[in-house]
């Protein structure tokens, strides 16, 4: 008796981490569905129905269980979007030495990213679109941006002070290059055959003939 009871007790101890494991695989299950179905079909038809549809559920009870309406289903498609493109561009700059090279890095992997996850940018930009002005989805996101950019323009203030870059304003050269990322990102989802890694190397040499230091 003795042992069945230890047994059951780890059983009810184990059960909890099962679920939450198995759940937290849902929820993963439904956001990629409707990244897939937004970048395919657009926002304003990524229903539920389709949604379950494309992840494979049997009804949309399982995503109504797990989110609590569509706008909390958009905003987690948009924390997902910028944890993958995290994943994807931090380690190409932290693995390299010195301004230009982190740079050329960052404008590199933030192009490729649309090559490695063709549907996610897409699906994202269009989600910020349709989002309210006040939605916390959409506030936190533009805060996020904001503090990137001031690390951004404080690292090239730094690389201006050791003498790897020239003079020019910081947050004007880093408006400058996300504007262009951005337009490129644009153009990999509305071209089938773009080359992200040419198009990356194209603008990051740009960028770092606009940075760099040349001797007189």
């Amino acid at each position: 008796m003795e042992a069945r009871s230890d047994s059951t007790k780890q059983a009810e101890v184990e059960k909890p981490s099962r679920r939450t494991f198995t759940e937290a695989a849902r929820r993963t299950q439904i956001v990629n569905a409707a990244i897939e179905v937004i970048a395919d079909a657009g926002y304003a038809k990524a229903s539920f129905a389709r949604i379950a549809r494309e992840a494979g559920l049997s009804s949309t009870g399982m995503i109504s269980y797990h989110f609590a309406g569509k706008d909390d289903l958009m905003r987690e498609v948009v924390a997902e979007v910028s944890r993958i493109a995290d994943a994807y561009v931090r380690p190409r700059m932290e693995g390299q030495s010195g301004a230009r090279a982190r740079l050329r890095a960052f404008i590199e992997a933030s192009v490729e990213l649309a090559d490695a996850y063709p549907k996610h940018v897409p699906a994202m930009v269009d989600v910020l679109a349709h989002l309210r002005d006040d939605d916390p989805s959409r506030r936190d996101f533009h805060g996020t941006l904001e503090s990137a950019m001031d690390v951004q323009v404080e690292r090239m203030r730094e690389a201006q002070r050791s003498g790897e870059f020239r003079e020019f304003d910081p947050r004007v050269m880093v408006t400058a290059i996300r504007a262009a990322i951005d337009a490129t990102v644009t153009r990999a989802g509305r071209e089938p055959d773009f080359d992200a890694a040419a198009a990356g190397r194209e603008l990051a040499d740009l960028f770092d003939r606009a940075t760099r230091r040349t001797e007189r």
